[in-house]
C-alpha cells in the first residue's frame, strides 16, 4: 500500500479508537459537504471537535483519511451483497442472481452521494486497491458457488466466470445509480438476471428471468 496512505498508528485503547471512529465519520461528513477538492485536515479535525495535532497522531495527511472513508465504505457494500450470497447458496438460478444483484444495487443506493465522490472526484489511484479487495470478496464466493456445481461448467473456470459477473455487474449497477437513464430499479433487475443467465454454463435454458416486482 502506498504509505501516503497508511494510518500513523493503530489505535489500541478504547478511547483512541473512538477518536479514530470519530475522525472517520467527520471525515466523510466533510468529504460530502465539500468534496475532495476542499477536503482538509483542519476541516475533519473541526468536525470531529479535536485538534489538527490529535488526528496527526492517528492520520498522516488528508489522503488517509479519504483511505480510511473508502475502505470503510467498500467493506460496507462488500457485507451486505457476500450476506445475500451466502444466504442463498442453493444454486445460480433467477432468483438468487436477481437477490444478488438488487443487494447489491440497494448498497450502491443507501449512499449514493459517496459513490458519486468516489467514482467521479477521488483520483483513481486512491480508491482503485479499496474497489479491487470489495470485488475479489464477492468473485471469491461466486467462484465458490459454482465450483460446488460440478460437472456444470464445461470445462470453464469459476474464478474466470465470476470475474467477468462480479465486474459486469458492478458496473452497470454503479452507472444506474449515478445516472439511471431509461431503466427502472425493477427493469435494471430483470436486465442484469438476463444478462447473468445468458452468460452462466450452469443456470438451465428453460427457465427465465423473473418477472418485475
Amino acid at each position: 500500500m502506498d504509505p501516503v496512505l497508511v494510518p500513523r498508528k493503530r489505535p489500541r485503547q478504547a478511547r483512541s479508537r473512538a477518536t479514530v471512529e470519530r475522525i472517520v465519520s467527520s471525515g466523510r461528513q466533510v468529504l460530502l459537504r465539500d468534496g475532495d477538492d476542499a477536503f482538509s485536515t483542519n476541516r475533519v479535525a473541526d468536525a470531529a471537535g479535536i485538534s489538527p495535532g490529535s488526528l496527526y497522531q492517528y492520520f498522516p495527511n488528508k489522503h488517509a483519511i479519504v483511505a480510511a472513508i473508502v475502505e470503510r465504505y467498500a467493506d460496507e457494500v462488500a457485507d451486505q451483497v457476500t450476506a445475500s450470497l451466502t444466504d442463498r447458496l442453493g444454486g445460480m438460478g433467477p432468483d438468487m442472481v436477481r437477490a444478488c444483484a438488487d443487494a447489491l444495487v440497494e448498497a450502491l443506493e443507501q449512499h449514493a452521494d459517496l459513490l458519486r465522490v468516489v467514482f467521479e472526484e477521488l483520483p483513481a489511484r486512491q480508491n482503485a486497491a479499496r474497489r479491487a479487495a470489495l470485488e475479489r470478496r464477492v468473485q471469491d464466493l461466486v467462484a465458490a458457488l459454482l465450483a460446488a456445481q460440478p460437472g456444470a461448467l464445461a470445462g470453464r473456470r469459476p474464478a474466470a466466470i465470476a470475474w467477468v459477473l462480479v465486474l459486469a455487474v458492478e458496473n452497470l449497477a454503479v452507472r444506474w445509480v449515478l445516472d439511471p437513464g431509461p431503466l427502472s430499479r425493477d427493469e435494471l433487475l430483470d436486465e442484469l438476471v438476463r444478462l447473468c443467465l445468458g452468460y452462466l454454463p450452469a443456470v438451465d435454458a428453460r427457465r427465465t428471468a423473473p418477472a418485475s416486482g
